[in-house]
């Protein structure tokens, strides 16, 4: 090995594998994953390859709908919120109240995503059956702090300072729903193995993940044909250590859902490419908590309500109705 090379992989803190030489080229493509998936700064092979990494045309012929959603949202009379997390950064919502409550959404929207984007088309279904609802922007992303992704990792126990924010707000007095979408679904299923408060009632999670590594291999193996083994997972951890204070493997959501108390509406498209639905049917058979799943035929990533919007009204309404 090169003395160049060695030095590379000291300096970024890689111990022995137990898997033979670490090749530098194995090191530079594990660090564009990472980049890729976790750093703030879309790196600029995103924005060129969005359509390989989801494996789908990305929003596709839902473009200009979920847009014009998006921007209704945006234009639309919210509060904004500043919290500090409980690792000390800033994190930024939005939050918006009906005149007559009945329950609360709190909305995490998922990766390389926002509030308005992710949650656009479901705000006027929210608002008409009565849900106030708290916008969160997860940290790393948009106005909130933080110079990484967490998926799901840090981000459930934002969900919790949330949870928390939105007590106080209120009284505590009125039922919470967490709702998720992609990484925002995985935040919500990790939160579920928190201690929540009492009147946290049920979750939403669509289109989940079960862990940052399955669907780091799931997205490099099948998306972009790039290898993802053992000494892939080793670097990735070993950076996650580093700028995360986390082990990308020390938590996952199939370990939130052995401990989970609280009832879960899964939903996932059967044409999901970016988190296969085979992740979802995971999630739910690990889930110890009571259970309903929501799966719609011919939806990609994040479609479902597009795609079948009724029937995903109609699910959600008679969650609320059994739970609130």
């Amino acid at each position: 090995m090169k003395k160049s090379t060695r030095n590379l992989l000291i300096g970024a803190g890689i111990t022995t594998l137990g898997v033979g030489i670490v090749s530098a080229t194995s090191y530079l493509v594990t660090k564009m994953l990472f980049d890729v998936a976790l750093q703030r700064e879309t790196p600029q092979f995103v924005s060129k390859n969005m359509t390989k990494l989801s494996g789908t045309e990305f929003l596709g012929e839902f473009s200009d709908t979920i847009k014009e959603a998006a921007q209704k949202l945006m234009d639309s009379e919210t509060e904004e919120v500043i919290i500090e997390s409980s690792d000390g950064i800033k994190l930024v919502g939005h939050w918006q109240s009906v005149e007559n409550p009945k329950r609360i959404i709190i909305a995490m929207h998922g990766w390389r995503s926002s509030w308005a984007n992710d949650f656009g088309l479901a705000s006027d279904f929210w608002k008409e059956n009565d849900c106030s609802v708290l916008y969160a922007e997860q940290r790393g992303q948009g106005n909130s702090e933080g110079d990484y992704m967490g998926f799901g990792l840090l981000e459930r126990h934002d969900c919790l300072d949330w949870i928390n924010w939105v007590n106080e707000k209120t009284g505590g007095t009125l039922p919470i729903y967490l709702s998720g979408v992609s990484m925002g679904a995985t935040t919500v299923l990790m939160a579920a193995g928190l201690d929540l408060p009492k009147n946290v009632k049920g979750i939403s999670a669509d289109c989940g993940f079960t862990s940052p590594h399955s669907i780091w291999k799931h997205v490099s193996q099948k998306n972009l044909h790039i290898p993802y083994s053992s000494v892939h997972e080793a670097i990735i951890n070993d950076m996650c250590k580093k700028h995360i204070n986390m082990n990308a493997d020390e938590y996952t959501t199939l370990d939130a859902m052995k401990n989970c108390k609280i009832p879960i509406l899964f939903i996932h498209g059967t044409d999901d490419k970016f988190v296969p639905i085979s992740m979802t049917y995971e999630n739910y058979k690990a889930c110890s908590a009571p259970k309903k799943l929501l799966v719609i035929p011919g939806a990609e990533h994040g479609m479902s309500f597009l795609v079948d919007t009724e029937l995903y009204k109609q699910t959600a309404r008679q969650f609320w109705k059994e739970n609130d």
